[in-house]
């Protein structure tokens, strides 16, 4: 399903270059600083997934990523000078931010199931692919990575290929059921942040 897969990771793009800009902005980056932060949040997790299958990676192997991350860069620019209040709300980045997680834990579990690998692979794929371009931002502008203090942020990647990997064990991974997976954990990681629900923690 080489349509989907280019379709979920053009949606995962356009989505974390605006978190990715959001939070460069919320830091006070300069402009190179803000496309780097976009360019590292959209683009690094899928360039990990690519490598670790040792597979050329898609950022590099089509147009289709760069010319999203520009024009969602520039837009975001452009509505920054025009509406700079409301870019900042936080349900913004939080809405922006899950729907990038879903996408790319997505076509990370997609990429996994396809390369054949088991249970374990299609979770640590599908999670490296959905925070590994968060992380590297995270640690390049010295913060705390986001999956390691937000609730419920890094499990969705892990549901997500869980369920994926069900469905593809049952022969029943197709299109529709992708999507209804996808949508179900948008939702979920929504009513999460919304409900301030939290993982335990050792005390």
């Amino acid at each position: 399903m080489p349509d989907f897969f280019i379709f979920a990771e053009i949606i995962g793009i356009i989505a974390f270059s605006i978190s990715g800009f959001l939070i460069a902005i919320k830091n006070n980056l300069d402009i190179l600083g803000i496309i780097i932060a976009s360019a590292l949040t959209a683009l690094g997790g899928g360039i990990m997934r690519d490598t670790i299958l040792s597979s050329t990676p898609f950022v590099f192997d089509s147009l289709y990523p760069a010319i999203t991350l520009l024009i969602t860069t520039f837009f975001a620019f452009a509505f920054k000078l025009y509406n700079k209040p409301s870019l900042e709300r936080k349900w913004i980045f939080v809405i922006s931010d899950t729907i990038g997680l879903v996408a790319f834990s997505i076509t990370g579990a997609l990429l996994a199931i396809h390369a054949e690998v088991n249970f374990f692979g299609i979770v640590i794929l599908s999670f490296i692919t959905a925070v590994g371009g968060g992380v590297t931002r995270d640690v390049m502008i010295n913060q705390v990575p986001t999956v390691l203090i937000s609730d419920f942020y890094g499990s969705i990647a892990v549901i997500v290929a869980l369920l994926l990997a069900t469905l593809e064990l049952f022969n029943a991974l197709n299109e529709v059921s992708i999507s209804v997976v996808g949508i179900l954990s948008i939702i979920l990681r929504l009513i999460a942040f919304k409900r301030e629900w939290h993982l335990p923690k050792l005390s």
